[in-house]
């Protein structure tokens, strides 16, 4: 019985050292190599993350803010702001970015607005139309970002412009 039982433990001892090597062939991972910012992406995918933001402390007084959709716009949601003229602020590929504003439209005049914006790696385009008009004016219409590559992102925009 004694024979048996240091026979099955050597047994044992042999099964799992195989399953050592097995498993220690593989060379150890860096943890730090494994965990992976959500927002982080590389810049050669072909892709454009638009990331939402706060609304930027810097603008004081009138300004402009859209996130993709109504109920994100109700829950604060942005992924675009300006100080109605000079900067405009948006999160892409994981970057919390301010850009000169190129041009922007007077949207009294047409009720149409527009918007260029434009650095080294982006040029952003605002288009929307007004749908009702208070103190603030609620606009809905597209936002389009290209990349020097050729990359382009398109999507709805809902949001007010107003002081």
């Amino acid at each position: 019985m004694k024979y048996l039982i240091i026979f099955f433990s050597a047994f044992l001892l042999v099964a799992c050292k195989k399953d050592k090597e097995t498993v220690s062939g593989i060379p150890p991972a860096d943890s730090l190599s494994i965990v992976k910012d959500s927002a982080a992406t590389d810049t050669s995918s072909g892709k454009i993350l638009v990331g939402n933001i706060s609304f930027p402390k810097e603008i004081k007084e009138c300004s402009c803010y859209f996130a993709i959709n109504k109920a994100d716009f109700e829950a604060e949601k942005y992924i675009y702001a300006d100080d109605a003229g000079k900067t405009a602020y948006m999160k892409l590929d994981g970057k919390r970015l301010a850009m000169n504003l190129i041009s922007s439209s007077d949207m009294e005049v047409d009720e149409e607005l527009t918007k260029e914006i434009e650095n080294d790696d982006y040029k952003i385009s605002v288009k929307g139309k007004k749908i009702k008009g208070e103190e603030a004016l609620l606009f809905e219409g597209t936002l389009t970002i290209e990349k020097p590559d050729g990359t382009v992102f398109t999507t709805p925009i809902y949001g007010e412009c107003g002081c």
